[in-house]
């Protein structure tokens, strides 16, 4: 449960705001608020990176337990850290010094061995066959103790998550109809940690879903969940998401006009000839959208598109819209600009992330268990090692159908 204290450190967070900035934050926050009391949906769409390491993957997890979030998409990234406990720690090593190649090193010439108990290692053996003389090899050699995304590159947990998600992937092609198989995120959530987006929304009966635009990451993970059902099902799904929600908000993530958007939306265009065949189509009218990004331009675009209308004037007269608005657009601010429920909240999702929390929590008068704090702050610090030390990850033997 959060203390006075850790409430009294989040409310000191808006006092770094700009007067503009925490404006927007107050109107984002009424307007989750203002959702959820009139019974509609919210939907999060996250990338990885700076999600994870804030703290705020874990956040939306517990939003979902608490019904203030009712979907998510995300990354294969975010679903193979998840799988591995969404953040770990791991002892970096000199490469050569451990007996690898330069040539087969990352750049720094570092490899990465996962801090965890021989238990634990041995429970791995059952996907993997472990190198314990490697193992023990690591364990001898000098290195810096970090806490990072979860898996990875650290032996031997990121090989056991990219040779786990093969069997799984297998498991899923399987139970899948001719058409296509069953959704890797679903398959996986089973065995995951409540306390992860996957494991809450299995929990909750809430979908996670890896977008078409996030499924270049995780490496194996990746491919297992673009593998695991046709992309044109993977973006049906998504639209249905998307037409489920009231209001969409965005979280450090690239790309998004191909997410919210996609090719079965008709307020931007795109899904114009899906409704020519009389397909499925949803339509981003009326929507709130916020955006939680740290780019000024975004704002900027949002503004000037206000003032008048240059943005949509841009797309009528099919001009550049960099040119025309002499800023480096992004594609994502198009769609976003030109939604007339669009707020843009231009912060550090660190911080934007426990204030939006705590204060819709508190106007619905729901009680959160956890909320996130910005990394470098000292509950911040503390937050990630409970992170590191208390979420699981991915319990095997939970996922249906995986054979020793």
């Amino acid at each position: 449960m959060i203390d006075s204290f850790q409430r009294r450190f989040i409310k000191e967070l808006k006092s770094g705001f700009s007067p503009e900035n925490l404006d927007s934050l107050e109107t984002a926050v009424q307007a989750i608020t203002s959702t959820k009391e009139s019974g509609g949906k919210v939907v999060v769409v996250t990338g990885s990176g700076p999600n994870l390491h804030e703290g705020v993957t874990t956040l939306i997890a517990e939003l979902v337990r608490k019904g203030i979030v009712d979907g998510v998409t995300t990354s294969s990234a975010v679903i193979a850290h998840e799988m591995a406990g969404v953040l770990d720690r791991v002892k970096r090593i000199d490469g050569c010094s451990a007996g690898f190649p330069p040539e087969s090193l990352p750049h720094g010439g570092h490899f990465e061995f996962s801090l965890v108990n021989d238990d634990r290692l041995r429970c791995l053996e059952k996907d993997i066959s472990l190198d314990w003389a490697l193992v023990e090899k690591l364990k001898s050699l000098p290195g810096e103790e970090i806490i990072k995304a979860a898996g990875n590159m650290g032996y031997p947990m990121g090989l056991w998550i990219e040779r786990l998600s093969e069997k799984i992937l297998s498991r899923c092609r399987a139970e899948g109809s001719l058409a296509g198989g069953r959704l890797f995120e679903e398959a996986a959530s089973a065995g995951t940690d409540p306390r992860t987006m996957l494991g809450a929304g299995f929990e909750c009966g809430v979908p996670v879903l890896v977008t078409v635009p996030q499924l270049v990451g995780g490496g194996s993970v990746g491919i297992a969940v673009g593998d695991s059902i046709p992309v044109r099902e993977r973006c049906q799904k998504i639209a249905g998401m998307m037409d489920s929600a009231d209001l969409i908000i965005e979280s450090a993530v690239a790309l998004t006009q191909e997410i919210h958007d996609g090719p079965f939306e008709t307020f931007t265009g795109h899904g114009i000839w899906e409704a020519w065949r009389e397909g499925f189509t949803y339509s981003l009218a009326g929507k709130k959208l916020i955006r939680i990004d740290l780019d000024p331009v975004l704002t900027e675009a949002w503004k000037v598109q206000r003032e008048d209308d240059t943005v949509q004037q841009a797309i009528n007269r099919g001009l550049p819209k960099t040119k025309l608005l002499n800023v480096p657009f992004r594609m994502e601010m198009s769609g976003f600009a030109r939604l007339e429920g669009s707020i843009p909240v231009c912060s550090d999702i660190g911080k934007a992330w426990p204030v939006i929390a705590l204060e819709v929590s508190e106007n619905l008068g729901i009680d959160l268990e956890f909320i996130s704090f910005p990394q470098e702050s000292e509950y911040g610090r503390v937050m990630r090692n409970w992170i590191a030390d208390e979420i699981r990850p991915i319990d095997r033997d939970r996922v249906e159908g995986i054979d020793d």
